[in-house]
């Protein structure tokens, strides 16, 4: 029996997913958790075979709870379940040590697929998503892929960079993350810097050409 620890803020999504899985003869949900320190908590106390994980919670982002998880725990298998496009979180998921990415869209058609694959650990994620890891791990397609300036952010800069981008303003993107308004302006100035420009409207029109904003996010 794979024993599986469910993380996210929303009880309905949780009550959702052990829904989805109640039928499986092979998968039980057999802990949950709202919130990063709750889901730190229960990893460090239970025997898990995988952690379903949402990106994206208030205070620890999904890729630091990612991150501090993986340290803790190598061999627990990750996969994050979000409600962003595979295109915008994944390879960073993927890098702090994920085992898997799916989007929710997707939840009801390859949760168990995904879980099972993760379990036995093994690696789920789809064809595009892989091709771009490759190559931004690897810094290579072919000879003559440039490395573009958003790959060069850290997780917290490029995280507060898709938000304003999304037209939310520092105070609620601090609001948003759990962060004071003068620390989301550092990350915001921090990453202006690292791309070069020279404003706000750059960076959004950079966002945007560069698909960073997910479009399919309510």
């Amino acid at each position: 029996m794979i024993r599986i620890l469910i993380v996210d803020d929303h009880a309905i999504l949780r009550a959702g997913l052990k829904h989805l899985l109640s039928e499986s003869a092979d998968i039980v949900v057999a802990g949950e958790a709202a919130n990063g320190v709750d889901a730190l908590a229960l990893a460090r106390s239970g025997a898990w075979d995988a952690m379903v994980l949402d990106m994206t919670m208030p205070g620890k982002s999904g890729i630091e709870l990612i991150k501090q998880i993986k340290a803790e725990n190598a061999k627990l298998p990750v996969l994050v379940l979000s409600m962003h496009a595979e295109d915008i979180y994944a390879v960073r998921a993927l890098r702090a040590g994920a085992s898997g990415y799916l989007c929710k869209d997707n939840a009801e058609s390859q949760l168990e697929q995904a879980i099972r694959k993760v379990a036995a650990g093994g690696l789920y994620i789809n064809p595009a998503v892989a091709e771009k890891l490759a190559v931004e791990v690897l810094g290579t397609a072919g000879n003559t892929t440039e490395v573009l300036p958003h790959t060069r952010l850290s997780d917290r800069e490029y995280e507060v960079l898709r938000h304003i981008a999304a037209g939310l303003g520092v105070t609620e993107i601090g609001r948003l993350l759990n962060l004071s308004v003068k620390t989301v302006s550092t990350y915001k100035a921090h990453a202006m810097q690292k791309m070069g420009f020279a404003n706000t409207a750059e960076l959004i029109q950079y966002a945007l050409k560069h698909d960073l904003v997910d479009q399919t996010r309510d």
